[in-house]
């Protein structure tokens, strides 16, 4: 496909490819809700290339559109079939945070970081939140060790990976209903060990922010279709009501 074509025609790949953009700039805070609403609409009402452009055009993924007029660089041949990503998120290395401390306080890894091949956490009078969705990992198999007395940690991975619960509770708990999932081919393994007294150790399963950004657009544009056949029935049932009258008045005249 040409750079210089921005009337042809876009296909329906076309528009879920710069909905994925659009998607993914809301969950990194580039747009409100408001804006990715309106640019999602007119992502999928566009017809040609020339009319996705300007969509993305001010997103740092603006590598799906061209700089010349406009249409979105999509391929006309078949990609391979990536793998499940999970390949680029384990990097080695030392983790850019290997411990963390809360004493009647609180402390967060979150977002983009990279995870150690052994965290260590402690909590006391507080709590900790070790969100793994979107992070890398420094081996294939982690180890989050995390120690509470009277107080609590979150440890949050995203779908695909394994995880392993060995912590032990003593008036207190680790939450196991996690352990034993089955991971997804070349996903990391995060083992979950530590002590919990008077306090607790909770792992669970979440979508990363732009999952949940997709799935949440999905039933928006389930409930925008359902919406739209209720009001093609009731417009359809107004129709016939119309021509049956219609009809009985001809018929009494």
């Amino acid at each position: 496909m040409t750079d210089e074509a921005p009337d042809l025609r876009a296909s329906d790949a076309d528009r879920e490819r710069v909905a994925e953009v659009l998607r993914d700039a809301l969950a990194e805070g580039r747009l409100d809700m408001q804006e990715f609403d309106e640019r999602l609409e007119a992502a999928y009402k566009a017809r040609t290339y020339g009319e996705l452009a300007p969509l993305t055009r001010d997103l740092p993924a603006g590598q799906a559109v061209t700089a010349a007029g406009a249409a979105p660089a999509v391929s006309l041949r078949k990609d391979p079939v990536p793998d499940s990503g999970w390949r680029g998120r384990i990097v080695g290395g030392e983790g850019s945070s290997s411990w963390a401390v809360a004493i009647m306080s609180g402390f967060q890894r979150k977002g983009t970081w990279t995870v150690p091949k052994r965290f260590n956490c402690f909590a006391f009078w507080g709590g900790g939140e070790i969100d793994l969705r979107e992070a890398d990992f420094a081996d294939g198999e982690v180890e989050i060790n995390c120690v509470a007395i009277m107080g609590g940690m979150q440890v949050i991975v995203p779908p695909g990976v394994e995880v392993v619960v060995r912590g032990i509770g003593i008036m207190g708990g680790f939450d196991h209903r996690e352990d034993g999932v089955a991971g997804e081919p070349g996903a990391p393994r995060v083992i979950v060990t530590g002590f919990a007294f008077w306090g607790g150790v909770g792992v669970e399963r979440k979508p990363a922010k732009a999952e949940q950004a997709r799935l949440k657009e999905q039933r928006r544009q389930e409930r925008l279709e359902r919406r739209a056949q209720r009001s093609e029935l009731h417009a359809s049932r107004r129709d016939e009501r119309r021509e049956d009258r219609e009809r009985r008045r001809q018929g009494q005249a």
